[in-house]
């Protein structure tokens, strides 16, 4: 999800990628890394749960 302030940096550290409006596509997942994966998830949903609260 777009939006949220470290996206860039994180992106950057991923590894090989694309994006498109509020997607993320991926060849391999040997080929990116974890954690910063798993951080960009934790973000994307801290940031749609402010956006959009129940």
């Amino acid at each position: 999800m777009d939006g949220f302030t470290s996206r860039a940096k994180l992106l950057a550290r991923l590894g090989p990628h694309k994006t498109g409006k509020a997607c993320l596509y991926i060849e391999r997942l040997s080929d990116v890394d974890p954690d910063v994966l798993r951080a960009l998830i934790d973000a994307s949903l801290e940031h749609l749960a402010e956006k959009y609260p129940e």
